[in-house]
């Protein structure tokens, strides 16, 4: 009869240990989640802090302001404009590039048997028919 009471004094304590251990680890991480909490308040409040003063920087009264005071910007005189009638009918001619220009080689279709991303790759047995790049 003693070893039995013996038995269920020690099995108390160790439930009483248990129980303490998973109240303690309740009690840390609710505090975790609390301090968190903080954190993600005090990150909303900074995010909104500096969309305010994106809202102030970005003022049009405020640019314009900034404008005129540091730009030393005029209103376009008339003279500056020409009607639509008489711009030349084409583009002018564009310089040829030089002949060792790599992309200009890469686009004139030295490298064309290379599969991107938007052009499918050819089988292999087609792939080893391709003559090779040089």
């Amino acid at each position: 009869m003693r070893l039995l009471n013996f038995c269920v004094v020690v099995l108390l304590v160790l439930a009483t240990a248990y129980v303490y251990k998973i109240k303690f680890d309740a009690t840390l991480r609710a505090t975790r989640v609390a301090e968190m909490r903080n954190e993600v308040q005090r990150e909303t409040d900074a995010i909104a802090a500096l969309r305010a003063e994106i809202a102030r920087l970005e003022n049009p009264s405020r640019l314009e302001g900034l404008a005129s005071r540091h730009l030393k910007l005029r209103m376009p005189e008339q003279w500056q404009f020409d009607q639509l009638n008489n711009l030349p009918d084409k583009p002018p001619e564009g310089v040829a590039p030089p002949k060792g220009d790599a992309i200009s080689a890469d686009a004139h279709g030295k490298d064309q048997d290379i599969p991107t991303g938007s052009i499918p790759a050819a089988p292999k047995a087609v792939r080893n028919e391709l003559p090779q790049a040089r």
